[in-house]
């Protein structure tokens, strides 16, 4: 009961903050917010209030409909040329759902409006990469409304009426620096943009900025942005000093504005007790998820088109007209007559397409591993395939043992599948570890050809002893072994070694180097480690 009183009392915290938000956006629109939510009830009641008129725009939007472009059929009528306005000459806040696929250049293009006085309002629906820190910097509101029931919302606008002009502490902007500083904010934005906060809530909520409207803004804007916890006072501390009275009016300053300690605890109750490990975990997720960029001639996401050789593109007609329409009162054409277009008009189609990634999984089942720990390397295979399988990459199982190497699943998305291949893999028999690297390249060089980009997490305990062709022998075991290594670097496949020996041995790491890539101990290795390296 306990429990669920204090859920219910911090749900009905977090809405009231997005609600004066929301009404501070009212008073002061150009300070923007990133909504953290999905799509629901509650996200639909808060974006509901939000002020009018509205431009909505697409992550995917292109240059011509937001900047504006030539507008052909006016062209061709009039004979010269003639624009048309984008959506950013449009009044009203701009709202931008899905902004976690925004590309950069859209989020470059949005964050020169916004230094120019636009409004902007990003809805972000990710659970691991979120909207560009161009972006993240400018807006100031950082509110996250995941996972609110329905329960714990009312009105945000409900009895909502502006009042007069605040006066603001002289001591304000001072104590949210300082604050700002405290939490290892390095923009001076977010200060800025606090100050700006705590005078739209003063004139939401009536009277002169106080200590609570300076929480807020602290909350609202300086602690989504912490990149550090604040340090605690010593127990030994001296006292502050005596505070002198103003000489207007005889009131303190601690009536009128906040210590720099009261603003720090504030920041303390919102800031999350894992910020930290969510920090490193931003970082590691910083992708999103999917393979590397590459240009594709008929499939993708379209890309605006441009002049040149056709390399197998297909002709983009309204463009090419559009880039010969102004031309032709000097060429002689018009609609009646019909259009002269040369070959320099031609612009022709591009797409970016994203490559599906492969992890190919190498697995020492010889009888030196199943001995010291083929049960915590299959462990580990089984972590990182779930994270593998969290970002909807492909996996497959190569393991080598004996006197060679098989493919023991081929590039899939099951999960299921993957993790009964790995608990059947039987143990015993000597190390070919060059015969597994060379199975692992030849999968991987087949997938390359099929558009997946692959890559290769090679766990082993470093103690090869067959050779390439099956004969045994420790030295040509490991002569083999570099020289698919050196290999495996010349054809571009990024690999990660795991040393699953009971000690780190030497020459995996020497052999992580020949394949320019880590090389982690299993001892020390925890989920996070392998996550980041691989």
């Amino acid at each position: 009961m306990i429990e669920a009183r204090a859920a219910h009392e911090a749900h009905g915290a977090r809405w009231a903050r997005a609600a004066l938000a929301l009404r501070c956006l009212h008073v002061d629109p150009g300070l923007g917010a990133h909504l953290r939510a999905r799509a629901g009830p509650v996200r639909d009641l808060w974006c509901a209030g939000l002020p009018a008129p509205q431009v909505r725009l697409h992550p995917d939007i292109g240059d011509e409909a937001l900047l504006g472009g030539l507008d052909l059929t006016a062209t061709l009528e009039a004979g010269r040329p003639i624009h048309r306005a984008g959506l950013l000459a449009r009044d009203g806040l701009l709202v931008l759902p899905m902004a976690e696929r925004c590309a950069p250049a859209l989020a470059g293009r949005l964050a020169r409006a916004l230094d120019d006085g636009r409004a902007l309002v990003a809805l972000d629906e990710g659970e691991e990469a979120t909207a560009p820190a161009a972006l993240l910097d400018r807006l100031a509101f950082h509110l996250d409304l995941d996972g609110l029931p329905w329960g714990a919302v009312a009105d945000p606008l409900g009895g909502f009426e502006p009042h007069g002009t605040p006066r603001m502490p002289d001591d304000a902007a001072p104590r949210l620096v300082q604050t700002a500083f405290a939490l290892g904010i390095a923009s001076l934005r977010a200060p800025a943009l606090a100050l700006r906060v705590a005078r739209a809530a003063a004139v939401a909520t009536g009277g002169d900025v106080t200590d609570d409207h300076l929480r807020f803004a602290v909350e609202t804007v300086l602690a989504p942005r912490a990149t550090r916890l604040p340090e605690a006072e010593e127990a030994d501390a001296p006292p502050p000093p005596p505070v002198e009275p103003r000489e207007a009016g005889g009131e303190s300053a601690e009536a009128t504005g906040p210590a720099p300690d009261r603003l720090l605890d504030a920041a303390r109750a919102v800031l999350p007790e894992d910020l930290l490990a969510r920090l490193a975990s931003t970082h590691r997720s910083s992708g999103d998820g999917s393979g590397a960029a590459r240009r594709d001639a008929k499939r993708g996401r379209p890309l605006p088109p441009r002049p040149g050789r056709r390399d197998g593109r297909r002709l983009d007609l309204l463009a090419t007209l559009r880039a010969a329409a102004p031309w032709q009162r000097l060429r002689g054409g018009s609609l009646q007559a019909g259009l002269k277009v040369r070959a320099a008009d031609f612009r022709w189609r591009r797409h970016e397409d994203r490559s599906e990634r492969l992890v190919v999984f190498v697995v020492d089942a010889s009888g030196s591993a199943a001995a010291h720990r083929l049960a915590e390397a299959k462990g580990a295979v089984e972590l990182l395939l779930a994270e593998a399988y969290a970002k909807r990459d492909q996996v497959a199982l190569v393991g080598f043992r004996g006197h060679g190497a098989e493919v023991l699943l081929p590039p899939t998305r099951s999960l299921v599948r993957t993790k009964r291949r790995l608990a059947g893999l039987p143990g015993g028999g000597g190390t070919p570890l060059a015969a597994g690297l060379e199975a692992a390249l030849t999968l991987s060089l087949q997938a390359r050809r099929h558009g997946l980009d692959p890559a290769l997490v090679l766990m082993t305990d470093g103690r090869p002893n067959v050779a390439r062709d099956g004969t045994p022998g420790r030295p040509q075991a490991w002569s083999d072994a570099e020289a698919m290594s050196r290999l495996v670097r010349s054809r571009g496949v990024p690999a990660l070694v795991v040393d699953t020996g009971t000690r780190p041995t030497p020459q995996l790491r020497d052999l992580a180097g020949l394949m320019d890539g880590p090389c982690i101990p299993l001892p020390r290795a925890d989920k996070g480690r392998l996550v980041d390296a691989l």
